[in-house]
């Protein structure tokens, strides 16, 4: 028997089989979640009621770049908290300044409502009132109100600050500000790194390029799309902001996709949620993520271990790993004879059998990833409407490591979502790559308009 064959009835016995993500039956659940959270908010998870946020932002891709403007820009990402000044000349032209980067509060221990926004303050010190309007973009699940400002729902990627959870970002920062000595600020614009995404990549329509729509997905250490909703959305009908406005006919919508449920999952995703902060949440964002694909495809490679498919030095030594990343399954993919890497050190025991069962199992994983990833922005490309133009692409901002440093990761995304899109449904998308992308949509959103 080959390794593949080994490798494939392990796998199947435990539920797990890349190939059967059909990629269009995974559009159809999302469609469906999709419209339901649109309509009537998300319910009860164990029933049918949708699952992901779809949160409204209640804005638009502005028709040109802020200018003649300062802007502080927050990125509150997975691991890292990245700050900065971003300015805009006469031109529009944007020139960042001053960043710095350090830790993601509540990353290591939990904290307190006031620890965390007194942490957020302090990383900010060294841009005290050098401008009075802040974009943060704050990557985690919130509700977006009328005026700009965001509610913590849930948050994921494994921070630890639940006393946080249903707080006012905006407001809470900006008390905590001031009590630093700063001036309050004017505003302080809430976005979440997929819009930010999405609104960079509106930038790019310059010099004669031109886009139907945009979408904005993030594939990093967690996992999100948003896209512009071209119809009106149920659950805000009615919803006024302070000015009296109602809801905009058209905007951005975070989707939230990481809370996606409607899949089938295996006996690893089920152990490996057990062990996390958010039991029986994020189940999409668990099967494809960077803070995740490590741990849960150990666990496969451990459960293989107990079941035979190893010799016994390899699977003595698999027994014993007591962790992994997914930057570890990287550099193995990229050198399997490197002794010096995590796994490249344990096949180095063994066999070439040996190396290329751990390659085959932490393979699948990745294709799963690529799979549902293409599957989301099929999903968003569809919902937006847009697209039907082969001149008028929509436009699909990627940002994320593990999009794009993954082994084979995004060259199977691309072929996936070729044959999906384009081939099938004769929608049209264009990949886009904004340097800087995250920065450059915050500082947008928090500019005056």
């Amino acid at each position: 028997m080959s390794v593949y064959q080994n490798v494939t009835a392990f796998l199947n016995r435990h539920g797990f089989s890349a190939a059967g993500y059909d990629i269009n039956t995974v559009v159809e659940g999302l469609l469906y979640d999709m419209k339901e959270s649109l309509a009537n908010g998300i319910g009860d998870l164990d029933s049918m009621a949708g699952a992901e946020d779809m949160i409204p932002t209640w804005g638009l891709p502005p028709k040109e770049a802020p200018k003649n403007q300062k802007i502080i820009v927050i990125d509150a990402g997975g691991t890292n908290f990245r700050s900065c000044l971003v300015t805009f000349d006469a031109a529009g032209k944007a020139e960042i300044s001053e960043l710095e980067k350090t830790s993601m509060p509540g990353i290591g221990k939990e904290l307190g409502k006031d620890e965390f926004y007194d942490a957020v303050a302090a990383n900010l010190d060294h841009l005290k009132n050098k401008a009075d309007r802040i974009g943060f973009c704050f990557s985690y699940a919130m509700e977006i109100t009328p005026d700009g400002d965001g509610r913590v729902l849930k948050f994921s990627k494994e921070i630890k600050a639940k006393a946080v959870e249903g707080t006012m970002v905006g407001a809470c920062l900006s008390d905590a500000l001031v009590k630093r000595g700063w001036n309050r600020p004017k505003k302080i614009t809430l976005l979440n790194d997929t819009t930010a995404a999405l609104l960079a990549g509106a930038s790019t329509a310059t010099g004669g390029r031109a886009f139907s729509s945009y979408v904005g997905f993030i594939l990093g250490t967690g996992m999100n799309t948003a896209y512009i909703e071209s119809e009106p959305i149920g659950k805000i009908a009615g919803m006024k902001d302070s000015a009296g406005n109602s809801a905009p006919s058209e905007q951005i919508v975070v989707c939230e996709s990481g809370r996606f449920n409607k899949l089938q999952r295996s006996d690893f995703d089920r152990d490996f949620d057990r062990t996390t902060n958010t039991p029986g949440l994020y189940y999409m964002e668990k099967q494809c993520s960077g803070a995740y694909l490590g741990p849960v495809a150990l666990i496969a490679l451990k459960q293989a271990a107990e079941e035979g498919l190893f010799s016994e030095p390899v699977a003595k030594a698999l027994k014993a790993l007591d962790k992994a990343e997914t930057k570890d399954m990287d550099m193995f993919f990229f050198a399997p004879r490197n002794a010096e890497t995590v796994y490249g050190s344990i096949a180095a025991k063994g066999t070439q059998a040996d190396a290329d069962t751990i390659f085959t199992i932490l393979d699948a994983f990745v294709e799963r990833s690529a799979r549902l990833s293409a599957a989301l922005i099929a999903a968003a490309v569809i919902k937006s409407g847009k697209g039907t133009s082969a001149a008028l692409p929509v436009g699909v901002v990627c940002n994320g490591t593990t999009f794009y440093k993954t082994h084979n990761l995004m060259q199977r995304f691309t072929g996936y979502l070729n044959d999906v899109l384009i081939s099938q449904r004769h929608l049209y998308y264009e990949l886009l790559s904004v340097e800087n992308d995250i920065t450059l949509g915050a500082a947008v959103a928090g500019a005056e308009k």
